[in-house]
């Protein structure tokens, strides 16, 4: 059956209240149970394209108490290390300038700071891929620009400078303008630069770049508009297996009036449908960020299973 007809069967069978799983080819061998959550990277040979990849991810990766802000903007339980763990491998990192400092950067949502500083992810992060050296993070480093502490596009720049530099993360960043292949990057943070620079960096979009082809539609929209979203971007990955950009579909969005935990009730059931009917077989889904993954443990094995089918 060609493609897009077993995707449309599939949605289909879906609609149906039905969940159908494709027959498995030979060469196609499911994850082995043994694979650590916290090294399913280094499984993978070095030749494999990072863009080749279903990486799992989360939204707004820091805000974690709704303290900091309110429940509109808590959209984790898991803190950086945890999610780094249990086999997350995207960070969204958003910062404002942090009050009282002359170059650090805060995490913010909007205006609202969450109480951690750009080093403490970073520091999280290094200490991982330490102690992982197989693995990669792709981390979306977003000029926050909100409130009193907003920078900027030159000021922002130079305070990313002074952590790459003074703080001295440099060595820990693949700023090349290119997408690498895993063995290239392993042990590294991979920047997608989401700030106004000149750099020969990758740079992030929301929605199509050289490097991106992203859904991430999150404003003034209902629940069934989303889930179409979700699925058509992930019908469009699995169709286009050999595309250089990286692929990123974002599962949050705070369409009506619930909070983020609220709509992810609605639309994770309706991404472990997707994945659930199509677990055997091979595709790369690219980047996916999603709220309060903690909650959601059997979609966050089947999009680590993804690289191993």
């Amino acid at each position: 059956m060609p493609r897009r007809t077993a995707l449309k069967a599939g949605a289909v069978a879906l609609a149906a209240g039905a969940v159908t799983t494709p027959a498995v080819a030979a060469d196609r061998v499911p994850r082995a149970a043994e694979v650590d959550d916290r090294e399913w990277m280094g499984r993978l040979d070095d030749g494999v394209p990072l863009t080749g990849l279903t990486v799992p991810g989360t939204h707004d990766s820091c805000c974690t108490d709704p303290l900091h802000g309110t429940e509109w903007s808590h959209t984790q339980n898991w803190g950086i290390p945890d999610q780094l763990q249990r086999g997350i491998r995207f960070l969204d990192i958003r910062c404002n300038g942090l009050e009282g400092t002359a170059s650090e950067l805060g995490i913010y949502h909007s205006d609202n700071y969450q109480y951690i500083r750009l080093q403490d992810v970073l520091n999280q992060c290094t200490s991982f891929l330490s102690a992982h050296s197989g693995e990669v993070v792709v981390m979306r480093i977003k000029n926050e620009y909100a409130g009193g502490n907003r920078l900027d596009g030159a000021e922002f720049r130079r305070r990313i400078d002074y952590y790459l530099d003074d703080f001295g993360f440099r060595r820990w960043f693949w700023t090349d303008g290119r997408w690498p292949a895993l063995g290239e990057a392993r042990g590294r943070i991979v920047l997608a630069a989401d700030f106004d620079n000149p750099w020969p960096v990758i740079q992030w979009s929301s929605g199509t770049n050289d490097w991106f082809d992203t859904q991430d539609r999150w404003d003034g929209i209902e629940n069934s508009q989303k889930a179409r979203l979700v699925t058509a971007q992930f019908d469009k990955a699995f169709l286009d297996p050999g595309a250089a950009r990286m692929f990123a579909n974002f599962t949050s969005f705070s369409g009506g009036l619930n909070f983020p935990r609220h709509n992810a009730r609605f639309i994770m059931p309706e991404v472990f449908a997707y994945l659930d009917a199509r677990k055997t077989q091979r595709a790369r889904f690219g980047i996916v960020p999603m709220d309060f993954p903690d909650q959601y443990p059997a979609i966050l094995r089947l999009l680590i299973d993804k690289n191993f089918v």
